[in-house]
């Protein structure tokens, strides 16, 4: 039977989620990739035993997640949390989302309080929890009406199904109406969940300053542009690897010869301040007052264990971060 680490508080920062009184890690555990059938549940236990032994009380999840179906991470998260994590629940902040295709049909995608009632009931039994601590809205959805999908968000917290809300994929101009909304409901949205690294910027354009205004926390995922600002790459695309797959996002989006060069320019400071690529990406976000926590994938507990390690410098010079930028300014996405 697995037993905590009794220092696994004494190391990892905290910080307070907008204007809550939740605290959250500054690196909290994703579990998109690696949980479904990639890795037997051993490897994966152990993933999610390090984790907490340091200080990683934040997992998070969604409906969709888990390969090759949907709903398996959850499904081997909640195996993990019967068999060992669960007597630790109470230390534990577990949230899941629901938006994107889940069923076949017309109740299974978007945002209507038909689909999202029914995959946060869906996924409670999947975890076998009571509740969990935040039920995110994974993406905005252009055709049912924002106080039905935010509605539905409140009355989850008022049946004791969620603790918290939150948002994702949500512009500037959405999450201020839906903050509006939460707010009016009287459950205010406590986090919302986009894409922010150095290449991908477009939450500078206004969402991180709104958040600040409207003290809602910041969780960020894709810090490490699925691998791109990682080591992995630097050579090129390695055969076998997740960009080698025809069809996939990270070759196209981040991994342009154009782009590589500029990543391996990024590598040469990092290494001047003695992390790796990924160190720096991560700290480059955390250092943003605005960002409550960076999600991470993990493969291994050492990949993992490396990711943390980012937190030993989340400090950047002028002179550094102006290099950064003239960097940033040919490579990013626009």
């Amino acid at each position: 039977m697995y037993k905590a680490a009794e220092n696994r508080y004494e190391a990892m920062e905290y910080k307070r989620s907008g204007r809550s009184g939740v605290l959250l890690p500054r690196i909290s555990l994703g579990l998109w990739q690696n949980f479904g059938l990639e890795k037997p549940l051993d490897e994966q236990k152990e993933i999610l035993f390090r984790a907490f032994d340091m200080g990683i009380t934040h997992f998070d999840l969604a409906n969709n997640y888990g390969h090759p179906a949907n709903g398996m991470a959850e499904e081997n998260f909640g195996a993990i949390l019967k068999s060992d994590l669960g007597r630790y629940r109470d230390e534990m902040f577990i949230s899941t989302k629901a938006g994107y295709d889940f069923l076949p049909g017309p109740y299974g995608d978007w945002g209507s309080r038909k689909y999202l009632m029914a995959s946060l009931d869906s996924s409670l039994k999947r975890m076998g929890l009571d509740y969990v601590d935040v039920f995110y809205h994974h993406r905005p959805d252009p055709e049912t009406p924002l106080e039905e999908t935010m509605g539905a968000l409140s009355d989850a917290v008022r049946q004791g199904k969620a603790l918290y809300v939150g948002i994702s994929n949500y512009k500037k101009e959405e999450a201020e109406k839906a903050i509006k909304i939460l707010r009016d409901n009287h459950t205010p949205c406590l986090l919302h969940q986009p894409r922010y690294n150095m290449l991908d910027r477009w939450v500078e354009d206004g969402l991180l300053g709104l958040l600040d205004r409207e003290g809602v926390g910041c969780i960020c995922f894709s810090p490490l542009a699925q691998g791109a600002l990682t080591n992995k790459y630097l050579h090129g695309i390695p055969q076998g690897s997740r960009a080698s797959r025809e069809g996939t996002s990270i070759s196209g989006n981040y991994l342009t010869e154009e782009k590589l060069a500029g990543i391996r320019e990024l590598d040469c400071i990092a290494k001047e301040r003695n992390q790796t690529l990924a160190q720096m990406a991560l700290a480059w976000i955390l250092r943003r007052p605005e960002v409550t926590s960076v999600l991470v994938g993990a493969s291994s507990c050492r990949q993992l264990e490396d990711n943390v390690a980012a937190l030993k410098n989340t400090v950047f010079g002028q002179e550094e971060l102006a290099r950064i930028e003239q960097i940033l300014a040919g490579i990013q996405i626009k």
